[in-house]
């Protein structure tokens, strides 16, 4: 009987292991990896030029609509949210990844030929469709082929690839606007865009399945445009990128006002996305431990007062750990609301619930950005005002999060009482 006792005990221990190990193995696969190197490639792609888009525009004479450059690109992400969603849950998720990325390289190869106000905007409006399908698809595609117990973690990951694209995108963008040309930068982010496609090329589909695409996929009916189970993650989300729609737009010439050069315009995303690396992955991985909405707590506390230093920054010094703190913050507030996206939503329409959590990240983006901008009206004596807006509102998403978490836990009690 003892022999019997240990045996069993023996093999517990060991499928525990096998278990264990099976789970760490599944993250870093090669399709997992190659992912994270697309995303990368991706974001860099859109966020070379993001820097020199003010200016571009300028000197066209559209210095009064620079707060439509954010909010046009992310108005169309939005929209083409609940499309990307259906249809990664029909045709597959690469099928959307890859259209997404060859958006990217058409629009960035485009901007060249935008000479007027209108057509620039236009292609803007075009641009963002990119973002409205890639990252939704990939997403989804991550939640099919990662354990449950580790989700955190790999949001976190493919958030730090994510966030390697921002921080080299913005930096060398400005280097190459002022040694080769605008013409040449965005010839170099059409380039990256079609890596970006390049390198999906051999994954494996792990929707079970697909279906063929049909025009009749895109009518899309009311209860498709939003999964009502992951609205509370969407809430935070939406209250929380105000203030990276705001930054967006007024760092360019927030930077210049304090005395940057233009060349390094794009320093205080670098150091943003930089401070965020580290702390992404971390983030992830305590998230996968922890409860998801107490890390989400601390998060948007951090956001709100990122936002308040940034508002008192005078030196180049001062922007730079605004940067950082920024940095850190949304670095723990993404992967932590991705994974509890996934938490929440229904395996069946990953891609739905997924598009909601985005067309929450796009249309907090968007209102911050032209906010912003209006707020700014080209006065710098506005942006302080700008930046204290997004504090308000990260500040509203920690109060949202306490009366979530007083409710869910009311219930709780109460489903344990009867």
């Amino acid at each position: 009987m003892l022999f019997y006792i240990l045996l069993k005990r023996f093999h517990l221990q060991r499928n525990y292991r096998m278990v264990a190990q099976a789970q760490k193995q599944s993250i870093y696969t090669r399709q997992f990896m190659m992912l994270c190197l697309s995303t990368m490639l991706f974001f860099t792609s859109f966020n070379l030029i993001i820097p020199e888009l003010p200016d571009f525009l300028t000197k066209m004479g559209g210095a009064d609509y620079k707060g439509y450059i954010i909010s046009l690109f992310t108005l169309t992400a939005g929209l083409s949210r609940p499309f990307s969603g259906k249809l990664a849950d029909t045709i597959g998720r690469l099928p959307v990844m890859i259209f997404g990325a060859l958006v990217c390289f058409v629009s960035s190869l485009l901007y060249p030929f935008a000479t007027t106000i209108f057509a620039f905007f236009l292609l803007r409006f075009f641009h963002g469709m990119s973002t409205g399908f890639k990252p939704t698809a990939t997403t989804a595609y991550i939640a099919d082929i990662v354990p449950a117990q580790r989700r955190g973690e790999a949001m976190g990951l493919i958030g730090l690839f994510n966030s390697m694209g921002m921080a080299i995108g913005p930096f060398l963008g400005s280097k190459i606007a002022a040694s080769l040309g605008l013409d040449i930068l965005f010839y170099i982010s059409s380039a990256m865009g079609l890596l970006s496609v390049l390198v999906l090329a051999g994954m494996k589909e792990t929707l079970p399945k697909k279906q063929s695409f049909s025009p009749k996929l895109l009518a899309i009916k009311p209860n498709e445009i939003i999964d009502p189970k992951v609205l509370p993650a969407a809430v935070v989300m939406l209250f929380t990128t105000f203030s990276f729609g705001a930054i967006l737009t007024l760092i360019p010439d927030f930077s210049i006002h304090i005395g940057l050069a233009p060349a390094d315009k794009g320093i205080f995303f670098s150091v943003y996305t930089l401070s965020s690396f580290g702390i992404r992955f971390l983030a992830g991985k305590i998230s996968d431990k922890i409860k998801r909405t107490h890390l989400l707590k601390v998060s948007t506390t951090l956001i709100a007062l990122a936002m308040i230093y940034l508002s008192t920054v005078t030196s180049y010094s001062e922007l730079l750990i605004a940067g950082a703190l920024f940095g850190i913050s949304v670095g723990i507030n993404s992967p932590t609301a991705f994974a509890w996206t996934i938490d929440l939503s229904n395996e069946k329409h990953r891609g739905r619930g997924m598009a909601t959590l985005y067309i929450a990240l796009e249309t907090g983006i968007g209102i911050g950005a032209y906010s912003s901008g209006s707020i700014f009206d080209n006065n710098a004596a506005n942006f302080k005002y700008a930046f204290w807006v997004g504090a308000f509102l990260s500040f509203i998403a920690f109060l949202f999060l306490i009366v979530h978490d007083f409710i869910a836990n009311r219930k709780e009690k109460n489903v344990h009482v009867h």
